[in-house]
């Protein structure tokens, strides 16, 4: 094979990190603006040192083989499910996130998910831009009322908890389910933790902030939207696949929940069918920590994880230090 750059990024990446990292080596980027193919990407992968990939790449056995000498493969996100971090680890790779550095952006793009959804925002903009309205009237596009109602956190991480404590102003009564007590929730918003089914009946608007695992994986199901409240707003910037979608388009077609925002699908790019036709559904393009900081700073911390993996050295963004046991850390 012919000698290839160092370092090898699957899409273009905002920020610092293409400037931190050719400070460091050589540096190949696709071209193509789109997520590669598993034979694309095996391709581009083997005799590289370094590989700055997107949650979008499944980094597989069969891509973890292919990158043969491989030091690092740095996920431009906070979410990892796409690596089979195990093998990586077995074949002496490291891995890293960018944690913490998205928490504010994603927070914030849930309520505004949260509020287009439960207010009828994106209906009736396209009212308006149709040229249909003819004026204010008193029983069109009512929507869900927000102050003291209840809000539902489904796995209060750094996110969850940043969503919950937004709803201060507000004056909402927080609920959340988590494998851990969150003091802060409870201590500041007077917070209740408690089981998935009593957070679905109870809450109003529900937010899930889980990572994606095979315990997530559908967690919410026909079975749980049919214990929802008929008016309640179902948000999701975590994991699309955490939803059934298909059971989510069928609930909101029959309106046994009022309305869904939704930022992420479970077969990205693609949409489960039926579910880009329904005007109770604000659907954005996976947005969450698309902001000039936060991806700024996302570019940074995988290029940071990859300098120093090529230095021979651990960041702290590492997943798996122990890939490299005879490595300084």
């Amino acid at each position: 094979m012919a000698s290839r750059a160092p370092v090898y990024i699957t899409r273009q990446i905002p920020g610092r990190g293409l400037e931190m990292l050719r400070r460091e080596a050589g540096v190949d980027i696709s071209p193509l603006d789109r997520a590669l193919s598993p034979e694309e990407l095996a391709e581009e992968v083997a005799g590289r040192l370094a590989v700055l990939c997107m949650p979008q790449d499944l980094i597989d056995g069969h891509i973890i083989a292919a990158a043969g000498d491989c030091r690092i493969f740095a996920n431009f996100g906070v979410d990892y499910d796409n690596i089979d971090v195990a093998k990586a680890t077995r074949r002496g790779i490291l891995v890293a996130n960018t944690p913490g550095v998205m928490t504010d952006a994603t927070a914030d793009l849930a309520w505004a998910l949260l509020l287009a959804a439960g207010r009828k925002l994106l209906e009736g903009d396209t009212l308006v831009r149709s040229g249909r309205w003819r004026g204010p009237k008193p029983s069109e596009l009512l929507g869900a009322d927000l102050f003291g109602q209840t809000l539902g956190i489904v796995g209060a991480g750094r996110v969850g908890s940043a969503v919950a404590m937004r709803s201060r102003g507000w004056e909402m009564n927080v609920l959340y389910v988590d494998e851990h007590p969150n003091h802060k929730l409870e201590a500041e918003l007077g917070a209740t933790r408690v089981n998935l089914d009593v957070l679905l009946r109870q809450s109003d608007f529900v937010s899930l902030h889980v990572p994606l695992t095979a315990k997530t994986r559908g967690m919410i199901g026909a079975a749980q939207l049919e214990v929802m409240k008929e008016s309640a707003v179902l948000v999701n910037t975590s994991r699309g696949a955490v939803i059934d979608e298909l059971a989510l388009v069928a609930a909101l077609r029959a309106g046994r929940i009022a309305a869904a925002g939704l930022d992420s699908y479970a077969s990205e790019p693609r949409l489960a069918p039926g579910l880009a036709e329904l005007e109770n559904a604000v659907l954005l393009p996976h947005l969450g920590s698309a902001t000039i900081r936060s991806r700024g700073r996302m570019s940074e911390l995988a290029a940071g994880a990859i300098a120093s993996a090529l230095r021979n050295e651990v960041a702290s963004n590492v997943l798996n230090p122990e890939a490299w046991p005879q490595r300084p850390q």
